[in-house]
């Protein structure tokens, strides 16, 4: 019985250590990347980086910031995002996604992922 409870909590310990972050507070002279540069360095776990998926970001802050999307150091695209909004944003394959904070505040933000899933 001691070995089945030392295991489920052994288990319970490693599954909250190797869950990402999906929440930000970002500074007003702060940006994140989220994306694209390794391991060790994201400020997200993306379960599919490597691959196509989207990235749904949600403004959940007072104030409005942006997001931006690279790839080898060029911006392919920028896109604000208002209070409560959600944002579903196609991230391929090399692409890298930054969150950029409003200049007037703290910005706050969650980042979730989701596989695109191809029609046949």
């Amino acid at each position: 019985m001691k070995i089945i409870m030392l295991a489920t909590s052994l288990f319970l310990l490693l599954h909250f250590q190797s869950s990402a972050q999906t929440k930000f507070v970002l500074e007003p002279s702060q940006s994140m990347i989220m994306t694209g540069k390794g391991t060790g360095q994201d400020a997200t776990i993306n379960p599919y980086f490597g691959q196509d998926c989207y990235a749904i970001v949600k403004n959940i802050g007072k104030r409005e910031f942006s997001i931006r999307v690279q790839q080898e150091g060029k911006v392919i695209k920028k896109i604000t995002i208002l209070k409560d909004e959600v944002k579903k944003v196609k991230l391929l394959k090399g692409y890298e996604l930054y969150l950029d904070p409003n200049p007037e505040g703290i910005a706050k933000a969650s980042v979730d992922y989701e596989k695109i899933v191809e029609e046949k």
